[in-house]
């Protein structure tokens, strides 16, 4: 069948925002007191909702806890966004252009809040190539559940075979396989090759680019 819609993950498949959540991340566990965690633990739990975030590096912590670095969290990312404006990654915007060129839908589905979502896709220059945005707190269940995807899909009134999702996480692929579309991962996020090609991609990218000849298989 061939390809309509493209959902896109955001951080780090999109935007590059390694340095502002992880930098962020770490100040909110130091003025709550936190034990320290490295860049390597804080990248890791990207992609999960915030909240999922804190609970993954504090397992231990009560869900009032875990609510009081998500709200920190948010705080301070606003703040540091004055001071680190985060990019996008090289070929992003000339890909988006070319795919909506040729007709394709392109939406994001991402563990980030609706309304951060809105507001960094407008500050990078993306937000009017993009049909439709899906957040962390527009769903009950998050990735690695299908229920972004199917709640686009219902949305957009596409088909699971004329979709492919694109993100850089292990749970973006799981996300997709389980609510029956082709997956692809991209190499320069915050997941590895080994950990898509575990998670079942069936497609894995180390350029943007590469991604128009992909939607365009038949």
């Amino acid at each position: 069948m061939k390809k309509r819609l493209i959902i896109f993950d955001f951080d780090g498949t999109l935007g590059d925002t390694r340095r502002n959540i992880v930098t962020t991340m770490q100040m909110t566990i130091s003025e709550l007191r936190l034990p320290a965690r490295s860049d390597a633990e804080c990248s890791s739990t990207i992609g999960l909702p915030l909240a999922g975030c804190f609970k993954a590096m504090f397992p231990e912590l009560q869900q009032q806890q875990v609510q009081l670095c998500a709200d920190m969290y948010r705080r301070i990312f606003n703040e540091n966004l004055q001071l680190m404006k985060p990019q996008l990654f090289p070929h992003v915007m000339d890909t988006l252009s070319a795919l909506k060129q040729q007709g394709f839908t392109l939406t994001i589905a991402s563990s980030r809040y609706h309304v951060s979502l809105a507001e960094l896709t407008e500050d990078m220059g993306i937000a009017g190539k993009i049909s439709y945005l899906i957040g962390g707190d527009d769903v009950t269940n998050a990735k690695p559940a299908p229920e972004p995807v199917l709640t686009t899909l219902a949305a957009m009134k596409f088909k699971a075979g004329e979709t492919i999702v694109v993100g850089d996480m292990a749970i973006d692929i799981l996300m997709g396989a389980r609510a029956g579309t082709k997956t692809c991962g991209v190499t320069w996020g915050n997941g590895t090759r080994k950990e898509l090609r575990e998670a079942g991609a069936d497609y894995i990218i180390d350029s943007m680019e590469q991604l128009v000849e992909i939607a365009n298989e038949k």
